[in-house]
This record gives C-alpha cells, sequence and structure tokens, in this order.
C-alpha cells in the first residue's frame, strides 16, 4: 500500500529527465508511487527511470512564425490538454511536478485547472520558456540556481540545487589534494557534442605552447567527439603527452574526483556536479545557448569563488595556454577555488526536493523550506 501517487513531467532531454529520475527515487524511498508523463523522446530513459508507469501526452512548442505551423502546434496543445486531464482524473495524484521542457505544459496547466497541487523545478539560473509560462500558476518553484530574493515568483520560490547522480555523491567523499609542483596534474575536458568539438581544436593547440616540463606533467581526460578522435589522438603522440581520449566515459564522476582542474561547458547539470564534487574549473558557456542559460549558471559558481569563466570567442589557444600554465604553477589557488566549489555544492538537493512535493502534497506553506537550501 503506498501513501499515494506523485506524477513527475518532465521534457524528452537528459537535463529534464535526471533530475525528475533523482526524485523519483527519494519518493520511492518514502512510500509514493510514481508516475511519469512525458513525449516520446524520452523513451530511451524509460528502462532507467523508477516510475510504476509511464504516460506520453501529446504537446507541442509555439517556435514558429508560420500561421499554419502555429494552428497546428496549438491544436497538439489541445489535445494533450484533453488527455491530461483524463490521465489526472484516473490516476488521481497527490501532486504534480514539473521539470521543465514543452512536454510538462499540458499536465501542468490541467492540474491547475483541477484544483491538484502543483510545483515546478528549473534547472537554470536562467527559466526556461516553458517553466515561465508555468510559474505564475503553481504552488511552488524549486530552482538549481534561481534567487529566493529576487523576482516576480521569490515568495515561493526556494533555492534547492539540482539533485545529482549517486556516483557524484560518491565522488564527492574524495579530498581535493593539489598537485606539487612536480607531481603530475590531472585535466578533465569535456562539454557535449558542441563542446567536444571546440575543445578537440583550443586544448592540443594550448598544449603544444606549454613548456616541456609542464607538458610532461599533464594527464588529460579529453571528451572527443569520433569524427575528432584521429586528429587529437595524433596530437596526443606527437606532442608526448599522457591522455585518455574518448567519446564517452562511464566513469567521468570518478575521474572529476580525481582532477586537479576542470575544463568545460556550464549546463546546469555540469556545474552542480563540478560544486558537490568540489573542484576548480575554467567553464566556457556554449555561445549559443538558448537565454544564455550557461552564462548564467557559471556566473553563479564563479561568484562564489570556485570557478573562473571564460568566454568562448575570448579564448584564444595562448590565452588558454596562459591559464594551464598558472594552475599548474600555483596549486594552492586551485586548492581555494576547490573549497569554494564544495562549498557552494548542494548534494543534498533531491532529499529536500522530496521534502517539497510532501509538503505541496499535503497542502502546507512552503514558508518552512525557504533559506533551506542556501
Amino acid at each position: 500500500m503506498t501513501k499515494g501517487i506523485i506524477l513527475l513531467a518532465a521534457g524528452g532531454t537528459g537535463g529534464h529527465v535526471f533530475p525528475a529520475e533523482a526524485l523519483a527515487y527519494k519518493l520511492k524511498d518514502r512510500g509514493y508511487s510514481v508516475h511519469l508523463v512525458t513525449d516520446r523522446r524520452a523513451e530511451r530513459y524509460a528502462g532507467k527511470f523508477p516510475a510504476d508507469e509511464i504516460h506520453v501526452v501529446p504537446s507541442a512548442t509555439i517556435g514558429s512564425k508560420n500561421p499554419i505551423k502555429v494552428a497546428r502546434s496549438l491544436w497538439t496543445l489541445w489535445t494533450g490538454m484533453r488527455a491530461a486531464r483524463k490521465l489526472i482524473r484516473n490516476i488521481r495524484p497527490l501532486c504534480v511536478v514539473g521539470f521543465g521542457g514543452y512536454p510538462t505544459v499540458p499536465p501542468l496547466l490541467a492540474a491547475t485547472r483541477m484544483g491538484v497541487p502543483t510545483m515546478i523545478h528549473e534547472q537554470n539560473a536562467v527559466m526556461g520558456r516553458a517553466n515561465k509560462a508555468l510559474a505564475g500558476r503553481v504552488q511552488a518553484i524549486a530552482g538549481g540556481f534561481l534567487p529566493e530574493d529576487g523576482g516576480a515568483f521569490a515568495e515561493k520560490t526556494v533555492t534547492t540545487g539540482n539533485p545529482v547522480r549517486p556516483a557524484v555523491i560518491e565522488a564527492a567523499k574524495i579530498p581535493y589534494v593539489p598537485s606539487g609542483l612536480d607531481n603530475p596534474f590531472n585535466l578533465v575536458v569535456f562539454g557535449g557534442s558542441q563542446g567536444a568539438q571546440y575543445f578537440s581544436k583550443a586544448i592540443p593547440t594550448a598544449v603544444s605552447l606549454l613548456e616541456d616540463a609542464l607538458r610532461k606533467r599533464l594527464r588529460i581526460t579529453q571528451q572527443v567527439r569520433p569524427e575528432d578522435m584521429e586528429t587529437v589522438q595524433n596530437c596526443v603522440v606527437h606532442l608526448e603527452m599522457g591522455a585518455d581520449i574518448a567519446p564517452f566515459f562511464n566513469d567521468m564522476a570518478e575521474r572529476m574526483g580525481a582532477a586537479h582542474l576542470v575544463i568545460c561547458r556550464s549546463g546546469a547539470s555540469t556545474v552542480s556536479e563540478i560544486s558537490v564534487i568540489g573542484r576548480p574549473a575554467i567553464l566556457v558557456p556554449y555561445p549559443y545557448a538558448l537565454d544564455h542559460d550557461q552564462a548564467a549558471n557559471a556566473a553563479s559558481l564563479a561568484a562564489a569563488g570556485g570557478a573562473k569563466v571564460i568566454a568562448q570567442s575570448e579564448l584564444s589557444a595562448e590565452k588558454l595556454s596562459t591559464i594551464l600554465r598558472g594552475a599548474m604553477t600555483h596549486p594552492d589557488k586551485l586548492a581555494a577555488m576547490a573549497a569554494a566549489a564544495k562549498l557552494s555544492g548542494k548534494p543534498d538537493a533531491a532529499n529536500l526536493l522530496a521534502d517539497m512535493v510532501e509538503a505541496i502534497a499535503g497542502k502546507r506553506s512552503i514558508a518552512e523550506f525557504k533559506g533551506a537550501g542556501a
């Protein structure tokens, strides 16, 4: 016998689904039945998501100025609303929680109109369009980086942080040990497909400008697109440096835990994981990110002293080489950044989110949570 059903709604990308997954595990541990409503893109995650049932509801985004496409999108949204109302009537959830992405709009709108308690979680420092459309209607807003002390919805916003994977919690137990001036220096570089493309060119060139003694100390883990593997591998051989190059690493959390410095993009999950593990970082926001959310995420960690933020347009190979040289010769500065990053991390985000969901489901005020994630 469960305590009741909690309905989670998430767009079909990892950035939306993974935080919902972390919350789902916590809610299941507390005795709730969890259902997920999403779109067909999320079917690839269905095998891992701990939902008792997964529902697909029609939805669409209105991003076109073409009147025919707009009309089709509106019809799809209306169809999704009807399907969501039927779903909510059938399963009678105690609460509906949205994690962003346009597939969350029909179920959250339906829930608010039916009087079912609702809340949303926004991973980024800048609220996405779907969550922005829903923010005025829900009872509470949990934020990965959203400030509690400003904005139109400050009175119902709690900065919980972003839930992180169990592997990240394990890596956070590894203390940061600065690299001695004669010891190996572990550099971890990654950043999604676009980040991998940019770093595949920038990192080898910057390393080639280092003095031999520094270059020989480097031990690089770098995410590289399959089409760039041969080029980067040739650079590694030519420069005679220690490097582990691959399109994907299953143990990236562990590798971050062993890193002396991380160079990466600044997606919400990435910044949250770096903070929880506590590693100094050079953050290069993806310059074409929607709403410039990556720049805002990076600024949050930089303000805490845990990272340096450099725009891609300003990061030449020469500048990157200078940054690496400074990092490798001033381990005390990196240690201070690591400590600052760790202080800003929120490893208990999933538990705090679960507490908020229980409060909203029980129609309690979220005032008790204000400042809890700070």
